[in-house]
């Protein structure tokens, strides 16, 4: 006797049918209130992205637009919270003036459909709360403030790049024994990565992933326009940074689009800026073209979008 089938799904009407139905129009629901692009207007959005997704460790103070306490965003908390209060007295001479200083977290779990409001909701939590609390996680209120009402739109961060973590735990302190091996094991796991400094460029993250070195340029323009230029620099041969280099692909997450590059691991970070820049010419040149592609262009075009990744 042949097998019965097994059964494929809830029997329709049953209460799991309804129960799965329910779910499925909550994901559906939300993920069409979700902001696709939820820091454009701001001049840090690139490598606010950069931070939110890929980069390990990196720290910026925010240009807040009131109030006296520093905030600083981070890439990532201890426990991954939304953000913390530290009390800086012990790192100040003599330790008699009061001191605190605000972080907030940006790759943190749970947020909600507009990560600008989450942020924003975040920093206002940080600039007031009390010295050694931290917000497991935030709760916006729907028509609050976003970060742009909070930080100045248009001041570019000032980023401190880490190869650890040891700044969690504050100068001067002495940690306790499983803050330290938490520490000590984020430490173990994390890849030395660099942001690229040089003439026209912003937010071109490396990182050094072992056998091959990786740069990930986090671009501004709209995603669509961008893989146009992206496929007239590929079909005309540009689309590189030179010897021990290649194209990878690219990723598309908080509505913009994120080339990647494969690099010698044995070059410096910063050997790759000067390039990276004559790069950066090439697209704008690419950007500034109003032309239809043409059939070389288009198969490149075709090509890239195969090797292309959504995250969001």
């Amino acid at each position: 006797m042949g097998k019965s089938k097994r059964n494929s799904g809830p029997k329709p009407g049953s209460n799991r049918a309804a129960k799965l139905a329910e779910r499925r129009a909550a994901q559906e629901s939300a993920a069409a209130a979700a902001v696709p692009r939820p820091f454009e207007g701001l001049a840090a959005e690139c490598d606010l992205v950069a931070m939110r997704e890929f980069v390990p460790s990196a720290t910026a103070t925010l240009p807040l637009t009131g109030g006296e306490r520093t905030v600083v965003a981070a890439t990532v908390l201890p426990g991954a919270v939304a953000g913390l209060v530290r009390d800086e007295t012990a790192a100040k001479s003599g330790g008699t003036a009061a001191a605190a200083t605000g972080f907030v977290g940006l790759q943190v779990p749970g947020q909600s459909a507009d990560l600008s409001a989450d942020l924003a909701a975040a920093v206002n939590w940080a600039a007031t709360a009390e010295p050694g609390q931290s917000l497991a996680a935030t709760d916006a209120q729907p028509g609050g403030p976003r970060l742009g009402d909070v930080i100045e739109a248009d001041t570019l961060l000032e980023i401190s790049v880490y190869q650890d973590f040891n700044w969690w735990i504050p100068e001067g302190v002495t940690p306790a024994p499983e803050v330290a091996a938490t520490v000590e094991q984020a430490n173990s796991v994390i890849m030395p990565s660099a942001r690229l400094d040089g003439e026209g460029i912003v937010a071109a993250w490396w990182v050094d992933a072992g056998e091959k070195a990786h740069l990930r340029w986090v671009r501004p323009e709209d995603e669509d326009q961008l893989m146009l230029a992206l496929a007239r620099v590929h079909a005309a041969g540009g689309l590189h940074l030179g010897e021990g280099s290649r194209y990878a692909g690219s990723f598309r997450t908080h509505g913009l689009l994120v080339p990647v590059f494969d690099l010698d691991p044995e070059r410096h970070a910063q050997e790759w800026a000067p390039a990276t820049a004559e790069l950066g010419l090439r697209l704008a040149d690419a950007l500034a073209v109003d032309a239809p592609l043409t059939s070389d262009e288009l198969r490149s075009r075709d090509g890239l979008r195969a090797r292309q990744v959504t995250l969001r």
